[in-house]
């Protein structure tokens, strides 16, 4: 799977439309991702409007890039599934899942945190009419990238640690 280590954070876009078909294949990607109990306690939004991806970008220090995005997904989970306390565990394999096929499609995409920061999260709620029942977990802009970027070489063989007989 060459796609985890040519996965990049991207967030600088070209102005193109992402296609809808593609659209769909990230969000069959995320709910493949496994899930405690298989709850899949997933929602997604798709937005494309530029009025709202940019309040979305003023919902965290760190959002800037989402206003010049053509897309971005913002995923939430469900308050009423059976192991609450894994919603967002199961979120951020179905988030990790966005980004790999996304690139594996020759767009890039980033991972904007929103939970577990009640205001962040509350923020994406107003601007998105999310229903209470419903947390946002994260912002994920995405888009053909307008440049490339390599992904850095992080494996450290200090961190790994072998049982001992």
């Amino acid at each position: 799977m060459n796609v985890i280590f040519n996965r990049t954070s991207i967030r600088k876009y070209q102005s193109r439309e992402v296609e809808n078909e593609k659209v769909e294949l990230l969000l069959k990607a995320a709910m493949a991702a496994p899930s405690a109990g298989n709850q899949q306690p997933w929602e997604f939004y798709i937005i494309k409007n530029k009025d709202t991806l940019e309040k979305l970008s003023k919902c965290s220090p760190y959002a800037g890039c989402a206003k010049e995005a053509p897309v971005a997904i913002v995923n939430c989970y469900r308050k009423d599934i059976i192991m609450p306390e894994y919603g967002e565990i199961d979120l951020s394999a179905s988030t990790e899942n966005i980004l790999l096929e996304a690139a594996e499609l020759g767009l890039g995409a980033v991972w904007l945190g929103i939970a577990p920061l009640n205001d962040r999260m509350q923020k994406v709620k107003e601007i998105l009419g999310i229903p209470d029942n419903l947390k946002p977990f994260a912002i994920i802009p995405l888009g053909y990238p307008a440049n490339e970027k390599k992904q850095q070489d992080r494996y450290d063989e200090s961190r790994v640690h072998y049982e001992q007989r």
